[in-house]
């Protein structure tokens, strides 16, 4: 509820500040088009609704984060989260005497508090004044935007509008700002004719000496308020913190054998953090994303339960029974735990995800290929021609692969491996791995055609497929995090590829992914071959050329 509470209140401080801005914008129209679009404004906030939601918004909002502030074990964060509290803790202080001089002013003594006086202090009496309002302006959307973003990243559609977004949150600042100048450019021409400044005061009704007294008191009160409670708020987590580690400790151990002590009521990411040990933790353990998701090795049973929202998060991404959110986990008793995802971890790991990429257990069909001769080409190759040939290459079999259905899965040296069927099956895989074999190959014969001045004689590839039960998943490290499958599938289609040596042909095929393609081999060449680490022999057709192939059936062919 308090974090609903500070969503909300965040989206209304965040209406208010994109309408002002709004306002300021159209100082690049004139500066009687600021006066009118500002009559709008204030139509929006100046009634007792807007007020009422604009102020409550603001002391609530500012409240929770106090508290939130004070839940920290430790002042450790991600610099994106860091910036953000810096900021909002610089806002109140740049923006109280423009807040009170405008709205208490005209609630007190009538100051009509239009863009004409105000850019007239702002560009001509006090420019010290209209340099604050300028960084006021960009740190306050700055702030707000830095909070949407930490928001919406949680989202699955967020990465497909983010690029948009972040043309906005460009722009709207850069057009206020903008406005704000040209405005205040009119000002500075209006104020050359005589008179001019003092009919602008007399009209706006602006406060005399007394008045900006105590309209200057009443601004620096608010800031001796504010800076009371930020001063408490810290003076609170010192003493909780001396109070803490005096409590009971809890050991507890992770992967690198590393053990930290933590006072009773730490979380494992608080203790994590604490320690220096990097722990993803995309939502700032706020229980949102699940990247600091860990699996219990130890102690499961002295834990305390999951609290519902806890459950909701851990169902949605499908966790097993002995894994908790290290952001909720306030453990009672030593335990060890092994983080799931690496510290890198993005939100888009935190997102619910299909079985296959979480890890699972299913029959798909596995396709190597190989070049023929590549490394007496590149002996005779520049290192950059090496380069440019194997990017071109690999270009060409991905494209094959994509669009015949696959997932282009490994690149090594001169070598491809393909996986089809994770998502449609094994049987529309295996016939899906056909079609992009004889793709590659036509892929292969272009790129022959095209460099036959440097190649001297025409490329030549031998592919391997097999179809069967392998593990897929999304396995690695960091960055190198990739779908792949393992298993005796995939070591047998590898071996199989390697054989097109043997057997002089373009591609060989296991009798089960032929017969899965729905395709007729039994005019080819069958032989029986054995696998190393596998008892049975696996019985294959040799294709000599893959254009002599049959059509494969309408029901399963492209």
């Amino acid at each position: 509820m308090i974090r609903r509470v500070r969503l909300v209140t965040g989206l209304v401080l965040f209406t208010y500040v994109s309408t002002h801005l709004t306002n300021h914008a159209l100082g690049l129209v004139s500066l009687a088009a600021m006066n009118a679009g500002r009559e709008w404004f204030l139509w929006l906030w100046r009634n007792p609704v807007g007020t009422i939601a604009l102020y409550g918004s603001l002391l609530v909002h500012f409240g929770l984060g106090l508290w939130s502030l004070y839940l920290r074990r430790n002042l450790r964060m991600p610099a994106l989260e860091a910036l953000q509290l810096v900021f909002g803790l610089c806002i109140l202080p740049l923006l109280t005497l423009h807040a009170v001089v405008t709205r208490l002013g005209f609630e007190w003594f009538g100051f009509d508090d239009t863009y004409t006086p105000l850019l007239l202090n702002y560009w001509k009496l006090h420019i010290d004044f209209g340099v604050r309002q300028a960084l006021l302006l960009v740190l306050v959307w700055t702030h707000g935007c830095i909070g949407l973003h930490l928001w919406l990243r949680l989202k699955p559609d967020y990465a497909r509008v983010a690029p948009w977004l972040a043309v906005l949150a460009v722009l709207v600042p850069v057009l206020a700002l903008l406005g704000f100048a040209d405005g205040g450019r009119e000002v500075l021409r209006l104020a050359e004719q005589p008179g001019w400044i003092q009919q602008a005061i007399a009209a706006a009704h602006s406060p005399n000496a007394a008045e900006r007294v105590a309209l200057e008191r009443t601004a620096e009160a608010i800031l001796l308020v504010f800076a009371a409670s930020v001063m408490l708020t810290l003076l609170a987590r010192l003493l909780r913190q001396a109070y803490e580690h005096r409590r009971s400790a809890v050991r507890i151990r992770y992967p690198d054998g590393r053990t930290v002590v933590a006072p009773l009521g730490y979380s494992v990411l608080e203790t994590s953090r604490s320690a220096g040990i990097p722990h993803a933790s995309v939502c700032g353990g706020r229980g949102r994303c699940s990247t600091c998701r860990v699996r219990i090795v130890r102690g499961f049973k002295s834990l305390p339960p999951a609290s519902a929202e806890e459950l909701v998060v851990l169902k949605r991404v499908g966790a097993a029974p002995d894994v908790r959110l290290a952001c909720q986990l306030r453990p009672s008793h030593d335990l060890s735990v092994t983080p799931l995802l690496p510290a890198t971890a993005t939100a888009r790991d935190g997102f619910a995800q299909p079985d296959y990429l979480v890890g699972k257990e299913q029959e798909i069909c596995v396709l190597f290929a190989d070049l023929r001769g590549f490394t007496r080409l590149s002996e005779r190759k520049m290192p950059y021609d090496v380069v440019f040939f194997l990017n071109r290459y690999f270009e060409t079999m991905s494209r094959a692969i994509e669009q015949a259905g696959g997932i282009p899965n490994q690149f090594t040296g001169d070598g491809v491996m393909a996986l089809f069927g994770v998502k449609s099956g094994p049987e529309r895989g295996c016939s899906d791995a056909v079609s992009a074999a004889k793709s590659m190959l036509r892929g292969l014969a272009a790129m022959s055609s095209e460099l036959a001045g440097e190649l001297g004689e025409p490329l030549r590839m031998g592919i391997g497929i097999h179809a069967g039960p392998t593990i897929v998943g999304r396995m690695g490290h960091g960055e190198a995090m990739y779908l792949t499958a393992v298993g005796d599938t995939v070591h047998v289609a590898s071996r199989l590829q390697d054989l097109t040596k043997l057997y002089q042909c373009q591609m060989i095929i296991s009798e089960a992914a032929a017969q899965r393609a729905g395709i007729d081999v039994s005019g080819f060449p069958r032989h029986e071959v054995t696998v190393r680490n596998r008892t049975e022999p696996v019985a294959i057709r040799a294709i000599e050329d893959l254009e002599s192939l049959p059509t494969m059936p309408e029901h399963v062919a492209r």
